[in-house]
């Protein structure tokens, strides 16, 4: 079955329902969600895991059972890509938005030099649904043998995978299968789930606080200017890496002056467009955004950490595309 097949198959199978439009859909249902979207990178080989060791801000010898996020980075420490990254079978897995998969992968290939290190798209080869609810653990246990308790762990069965992922309020889980095994997964679970748009998973990622890069944003941030220290996605101890020295002296200088807000506009705002203050200033730009269930949109947006009063939040005067930005909580603290 190629890809094209599995969405003629999702199509005739299950009618898409839009959860973003009802909150008690999001407060009570079990949710399921063709994550297509995503593309995926796979590195093989024998120098693999020490080939991306040298490429990424986080430990790639961490990944057995788990996953984690890591950026990579340009020397000047810029982030080109964000991944979530995991291993199965010897291999690396890297997830990202899908436009980004091919000149990432062109990149990475330029420094293979000499390695035994294969990169390919694997995007199609593996199918990736997402599912998340108050339900999302029990009915995933109705199809497989185990379940993964703990966030970012990863569990590897017969019949596909399952990552346990961070969420706000309910459990979010990511299926990885081929696409056999996936056309059993999906019609077994939509039997008992709601169907919905990838707008939708979007927008739980964004209430999870988990930034991502687009192609409008590359080379725009530094890792911690995204969190990416708060949601384990550097580490300090693991040697050196593209960008390094960059993302190192951020931290141990405590030059941390640029944070990922969590906040709502009542209009759309893409990627890489800009927030101004009250003096019509650019202090940050968009970095993820999707429709929020209640109205509006909901937006992680970069900001100068200066601008922001979080005691009192009614008084900060930001703005994007001339439409006024409410900040909301994070899942984490800053």
């Amino acid at each position: 079955m190629s890809n094209q097949q599995w969405q003629e198959f999702i199509q005739t199978s299950t009618p898409t329902k839009d959860a973003g439009s009802t909150q008690p859909l999001l407060d009570s249902a079990t949710v399921m969600y063709d994550l297509s979207h995503l593309g995926l990178l796979q590195l093989s080989g024998a120098d693999a895991f020490n080939f991306l060791q040298g490429q990424v801000t986080n430990d790639v010898k961490l990944l057995k059972d788990a996953a984690h996020y890591t950026g990579y980075c340009t020397p000047k420490g810029r982030m080109l890509a964000l991944f979530l990254a995991f291993s199965q079978h010897d291999r690396i897995y890297l997830q990202m938005p899908k436009e980004l998969i091919a000149a990432t992968a062109k990149r990475l290939k330029m420094y293979v030099m000499r390695s035994k290190v294969e990169v390919v798209d694997a995007s199609h080869d593996i199918i990736k649904i997402g599912l998340s609810g108050p339900n999302a653990q029990a009915l995933l246990s109705t199809q497989f043998a185990k379940v993964p308790q703990n966030d970012y762990e990863l569990v590897s069965l017969e019949n596909g995978s399952l990552l346990k992922l961070p969420g706000s309020t309910h459990a979010r889980f990511e299926i990885l299968a081929n696409i056999d095994q996936a056309q059993v997964i999906w019609s077994a679970l939509s039997s008992q789930a709601t169907v919905a748009n990838s707008s939708h998973w979007e927008w739980l990622e964004i209430q999870a606080g988990i930034p991502d890069v687009k192609a409008e944003t590359q080379e725009e941030f530094v890792p911690q200017m995204l969190n990416l220290d708060l949601l384990g996605g550097i580490n300090f101890k693991k040697g050196c890496y593209t960008g390094q020295e960059i993302v190192a002296r951020t931290h141990y200088l405590g030059s941390i002056k640029r944070r990922t807000y969590l906040t709502h506009s009542n209009q759309i705002a893409q990627p890489g467009e800009n927030i101004l203050n009250a003096a019509s200033e650019a202090v940050g730009k968009v970095v993820r955004s999707a429709p929020s269930p209640l109205g509006g949109y909901d937006l992680l947006a970069e900001i100068r950490c200066a601008e922001i009063n979080m005691e009192t939040p009614e008084s900060n005067q930001l703005s994007v595309n001339g439409h006024a930005l409410a900040l909301q909580a994070l899942p984490y603290a800053l």
